[in-house]
């Protein structure tokens, strides 16, 4: 039986858990210095942007295509595992354009055709349904709106958490509060016999020997990689959202999508409860990044003139969190570790951690899988 050790317990290490956890001939710990889906993954707003994405073709369009895919068989399947309840938005996003040009709007009209072709549906709206249909909406500031009907949204830590305890009950084990602590620095440390690689890590609950390790760990992955003296350099950036208490649904009570517009997500939670975000906020001096109070309120003042009555709404909580981004190179960062055979990357996913989990899933699995499981 091979051993795989997965670094980290967000959206993506939890989804690499449990889709591992299917595959027979597989011992899988996961280790995390925190609970599960306390860093950026916690501060995510899950909307999962991907048919309505610019991505049209080659690596990036694939990841998407296959996690909104996978995403409609794998929630009903873990709320059936668990018996949780994943808030799970099935009624698309809407997002809304302030460009009126002949240029802007031929970007769109591609793009729709483009997804048609693909077998995915786009519609581009004028303002006069735009407003029969999501009368909340402020028709001054928008020329019009495109919906993606098979676009979703998610609770990120509600799905987390259900991940966690599906993998558990397909024997995954977790070990919260645990840090690594060393790392062997090249191929040469690692134990070679019987055709097998075993690494050992030094953690604070002693020695973990493994045959693959998984660093899914996010910003964490920068100091990890530095003990394998490869490091990959990802940089933090900060985002702040808000919860926002309406007391009441906009606009139709029955269709209720993720709204964005000038990217900025209005993203109801039910009970007349709206998310509102996020930031984007980088370093100026070092990983310091305190958060600004001016943006999270030019964020509140921008949607509220998408959405009018949100000027109502109470500000029940903030929150931020840091999005793990690839300096020099794009994101996210899948694949093996230079100098390596069985040291996996799967981190750096940036803005869109939710969005990929499930295709980074499976890029991960297909590694393991293709070299015999480690043999």
């Amino acid at each position: 039986m091979s051993h795989v050790v997965i670094i980290g317990c967000g959206v993506v290490g939890a989804v690499i858990a449990y889709e591992l956890s299917l595959v027979k001939g597989l011992k899988i710990t996961v280790c995390d210095r925190q609970p599960p889906a306390q860093a950026s993954t916690g501060a995510a707003l899950g909307v999962l942007m991907g048919v309505i994405s610019q991505k049209i073709k080659g690596k990036a369009w694939q990841m998407r295509q296959t996690s909104i895919q996978r995403y409609e068989t794998l929630i009903p399947e873990l709320e059936a595992l668990t018996g949780r309840k994943i808030p799970f938005n099935r009624q698309g996003i809407l997002m809304l354009l302030s460009d009126s040009s002949l240029e802007g709007m031929s970007v769109w009209e591609k793009l729709v055709k483009i997804r048609h072709s693909q077998g995915w549906n786009l519609e581009i709206w004028d303002t006069a349904k735009l407003q029969n249909i999501c009368p909340q909406i402020e028709r001054e500031k928008v020329t019009g709106a495109v919906y993606s009907p098979q676009d979703r949204q998610i609770d990120p830590t509600a799905l987390t958490l259900a991940l966690v305890e599906a993998a558990q009950q397909n024997g995954v084990t977790f070990k919260f509060g645990v840090t690594v602590l060393d790392a062997p620095s090249s191929t040469s440390e690692f134990c070679v016999g019987a055709a097998r690689r075993r690494h050992r890590l030094e953690t604070t609950e002693g020695k973990i020997a493994a045959d693959w390790f998984v660093i899914a760990a996010g910003l964490g992955s920068t100091p990890l990689t530095a003990k394998l003296n490869q490091i990959i350099d990802i940089r933090p950036v900060l985002g702040q959202a808000l919860q926002m208490r309406v007391g009441h649904l906009l606009g139709n009570p029955d269709f209720q999508p993720a709204i964005t517009g000038n990217d900025i997500h209005v993203v109801p939670v039910g009970g007349g409860d709206y998310w509102v975000g996020a930031t984007l906020e980088f370093p100026s001096n070092g990983d310091e990044i305190p958060p600004n109070q001016e943006l999270l309120e030019s964020i509140k003042e921008q949607a509220i003139a998408f959405c009018p009555e949100l000027a109502t709404a109470t500000i029940l909580r903030t929150w931020s969190g840091l999005r793990p981004r690839p300096e020099g190179r794009p994101a996210p960062v899948i694949g093996k570790l230079p100098g390596f055979n069985n040291v996996l990357l799967a981190t750096g996913h940036y803005r869109n951690g939710v969005l990929l989990a499930p295709a980074t899933a499976y890029a991960i699995r297909e590694m393991i899988i293709s070299q015999g499981a480690g043999e």
